[in-house]
C-alpha cells in the first residue's frame, strides 16, 4: 500500500532547488500533492505532500535528498502524513486580497482576527518586504475560502482595518 509523506526542506536559495527535489521525488515514484515552495530572505523552504509507492522507507527518502548537491547544509525532514492529502471544500480559495504599505507590528495579526470573525479559513499567505525606490514595502497576500454569506462583510471589515492602519488594500477572486 502506498505511503503518504510530509516533505520539508530548509535551506540557502540557489538556482536548481525545486528542479533538483521534484526530480529526485519522481525518479523514487513519489506523486507530488499540495507543494509550496518560497524564498525567505536569502533562505528557500519547499514542503510537499508526496504519495510513494508501497516499500518505499521514508528514512531512505530522507537520506536520498540530504544526497542531493542543492541540499548541501540543508534541514530535510521526511515523515508519515496521517491527515488527507487533498483538502476539503474550506482549503479552496475564493478571495486573493493583498494588503500593502509600511510595515506595522501586528499587521498580520490584526488581518487574521478579521478571518475568523467571519469564519474564513486562510489557505495560503505570503507577506514580504518589498525594496522600492521610496524605500521599503511591506505586502501581505492572502489566499482565504469565505462562506459566500460572509464574503461581503468580511471583505469590507478588511479593507477598513487595513485603511486604519494606513495600508492599502485589493481583492480578487481567483479564476
Amino acid at each position: 500500500m502506498a505511503s503518504t509523506a510530509l516533505i520539508s526542506v530548509l535551506c540557502q536559495d540557489r538556482v536548481g532547488l525545486v528542479a533538483a527535489v521534484t526530480g529526485r521525488l519522481f525518479d523514487l515514484g513519489g506523486n507530488l500533492g499540495d507543494t509550496t515552495f518560497a524564498v525567505l530572505g536569502g533562505g528557500a523552504e519547499f514542503t510537499s505532500i508526496c504519495t510513494l509507492p508501497a516499500g518505499v522507507d521514508l528514512a531512505a527518502v530522507e537520506a536520498d535528498l540530504r544526497g542531493l548537491p542543492e541540499l548541501a547544509e540543508a534541514n530535510v525532514a521526511v515523515r508519515p502524513f496521517g491527515m488527507a492529502p487533498v483538502h476539503g471544500p474550506s482549503g479552496k480559495v475564493t478571495h486573493r486580497i493583498t494588503v500593502s504599505g509600511g510595515d506595522r507590528p501586528g499587521l498580520i495579526a490584526r488581518l487574521c482576527e478579521v478571518f475568523v470573525q467571519f469564519k474564513a479559513n486562510i489557505v495560503r499567505l505570503n507577506a514580504q518586504q518589498v525594496p522600492g525606490a521610496a524605500g521599503t514595502r511591506y505586502s501581505v497576500t492572502f489566499d482565504v475560502w469565505i462562506p459566500r454569506e460572509n464574503a461581503a462583510s468580511c471583505l469590507a471589515t478588511v479593507d477598513n482595518t487595513a485603511g486604519e492602519l494606513g495600508l492599502t488594500c485589493g481583492w480578487e477572486k481567483p479564476a
